[in-house]
């Protein structure tokens, strides 16, 4: 005797039985929206990271700037260009000697570097503060000159 479900379900269409799960092509959208998403925060996470970075660097120019104070106040002057950035990590030997040093140092070695690892630039007397000195960055194109340097004095462009 054959029952009435066995019966059901020989007779159930070949489209009933599809119901069960999810074609390919229906698949495929979801990942194709998927990567879109992804495609659309990655811009708006890259925006923000390049953001972060030139915050950070006039973070470190004012953080130099206070190394270069201190240095001041212990000797007298700040360090010319020939001595540059690295008389606040280690005593320079070159002319002027600095007479009252302080053998720790004024800042550490990394502070020194910009967020896209290349040095931070020093000109003293400087060319935009002749009374003090120039810092700056060469930006995150690496090139001088543009509208990314990020530097120590005020620009045109920040008025």
């Amino acid at each position: 005797m054959i029952e009435e479900t066995d019966l059901d379900l020989q007779n159930e269409r070949p489209e009933e039985k599809r119901d069960q799960g999810f074609t390919l092509i229906e698949i495929m959208a979801v990942v194709v929206i998927m990567g879109m998403l992804m495609a659309t925060l990655a811009v708006g996470i890259a925006g923000q990271i390049d953001k972060a970075n030139v915050t950070n660097a006039k973070g470190q120019i004012s953080r130099i700037d206070q190394a270069l104070q201190f240095y001041k106040l212990d000797n007298k002057r700040f360090p010319n260009t020939d001595q540059g950035l690295d008389a606040l990590v280690s005593q320079p030997t070159a002319a002027p000697v600095p007479k009252n040093y302080d053998p720790a140092g004024y800042i550490k070695p990394e502070a020194l570097m910009d967020p896209w690892d290349e040095p931070f630039q020093y000109r003293q007397p400087g060319e935009h503060n002749p009374y003090t000195y120039d810092i700056w960055s060469y930006g995150p194109d690496g090139v001088e000159g543009g509208e990314d340097d990020i530097t120590n004095w005020a620009s045109a462009s920040d008025g």
